[in-house]
């Protein structure tokens, strides 16, 4: 087997997956484009300016400000001060924080269709393996934010995420 074929091979699961993830959200929610990642993000760090929002989502600061917009008017984001004075924070109402386990049990659905041809072993490999890659592609905070903007936070807390321990090392340093 040649590495080139190991990178295609990797690139047309990625792909599958996404694939996959974007039209189950967007199925199930109604909304695709950076809204579910909006909504899972703004879960996992309510409080986040528009402006540390704009930089996880890859976004245009107008942009961010009408995604916002729109999820305001559908009671899904909430504005708040923000802590100092100057800015404002986001937050997840009730009705977000619903739209939110809705988007990410719908994307842990796709990601099990993924991986139920492995066995226990192999599963166990794979979670090393991704645990590796994740953390070699973790260079700084924000990207960290990004690369885990649609996670489960809840299942993958700071203590044992390869995205998070990354970036403590990098700040420790």
């Amino acid at each position: 087997m040649t590495e080139e074929r190991t990178l295609n091979l990797l690139g047309a699961l990625a792909l599958s997956v996404v694939d996959g993830l974007n039209a189950a959200v967007e199925a199930s929610v109604g909304h695709g484009g950076e809204t579910p990642a909006a909504l899972v993000t703004l879960g996992a760090e309510p409080g986040l300016s528009i402006n540390t929002l704009r930089q996880v989502l890859n976004l245009s600061h107008p942009g961010t400000v009408r995604l916002i917009d729109r999820l305001e008017t559908q009671g899904l984001v909430e504005r708040r001060s923000g802590s100092d004075g100057r800015t404002l924070a986001l937050f997840l109402t009730d009705a977000g924080h619903e739209r939110r386990q809705t988007i990410l049990t719908e994307r842990r659905q796709q990601l099990q269709f993924a991986v139920t041809s492995l066995t226990p072993d192999e599963y166990e490999q794979l979670t090393q393996l991704l645990e590796k890659m994740l953390t070699a592609m973790t260079t700084n905070e924000l990207q960290a934010f990004a690369i885990c903007r649609l996670c489960e936070e809840e299942v993958c807390p700071s203590e044992c995420c390869p995205v998070d321990q990354q970036y403590c090392r990098m700040v420790k340093k």
